[in-house]
């Protein structure tokens, strides 16, 4: 899952950031309205967190334009108002969902998680193939009923590769779905997280390579 946080209190954004990568969340981060329109018009995200109260262009602003446009993109939408008022006002613009400050943590990951899961078409909260099982809001993954203890990133692409469901995902669309902007796009990370990946799940072997186009779970 890819998140967007766009928040202009740096460190309450870059804490929120840090701690749904662990998460194996892949999360980029702007501090104002008009940058967040930037990157939501150039990358592919599942889930907004968005500050209303955003210098440049105002969150009320960004939500709106991007409720217009038709987008998937599940908003969770945050400030300091606590009133009902409030509430409904950001409800009406087209957010999902509602977070007064100060908030805890763990309840925006599970907030975030919920969107994710919206936002895509039929997908479950536990995800299962080929005898494979992940829970993405516990981050657990098992196969055959064993624990497979998995890195972060390792995490994110068999979420993704279940999530297809059999078919075959790109090495451009895991490098969208399972890391940030800063990823360089000639990279071998994939290939790489794909054999230690690989080695941990075990044999026989699920996750096959189809030449020149990507990878598929069996």
């Amino acid at each position: 899952m890819r998140v967007l946080i766009a928040e202009d209190e740096r460190m309450i954004a870059d804490s929120v950031a840090e701690g749904l990568r662990a998460h194996a969340l892949a999360v980029d981060v702007v501090y104002g309205g008009d940058t967040a329109l930037d990157r939501l018009a150039v990358n592919d995200y599942d889930v907004l967190v968005l500050d209303r109260d955003l210098p440049g262009v105002h969150g009320d602003e960004v939500c709106r334009l991007l409720a217009g446009s038709g987008s998937p993109i599940r908003v969770l939408m945050l400030t300091a108002a606590s009133d009902v008022r409030s509430r409904v006002a950001g409800l009406a613009l087209g957010a999902d969902d509602y977070l007064t400050k100060p908030f805890a943590f763990e309840e925006l990951a599970a907030r975030v998680h919920a969107l994710g899961r919206r936002s895509r078409l039929a997908v479950p909260p536990t995800l299962e193939r080929a005898g494979l099982r992940l829970d993405p809001a516990r981050r657990e993954a098992y196969r055959d009923g064993r624990y497979v203890p998995l890195a972060r990133k390792e995490f994110g692409v068999l979420a993704e590769l279940l999530r297809a469901d059999g078919a075959v995902v790109s090495t451009e669309t895991l490098l969208e779905k399972a890391w940030d902007e800063h990823i360089d796009p000639f990279t071998n990370t994939v290939r790489v997280t794909l054999v230690k990946l690989r080695r941990k799940l075990g044999d026989p072997a699920v996750i096959e390579t189809v030449p020149g186009v990507g990878y598929r779970i069996r």
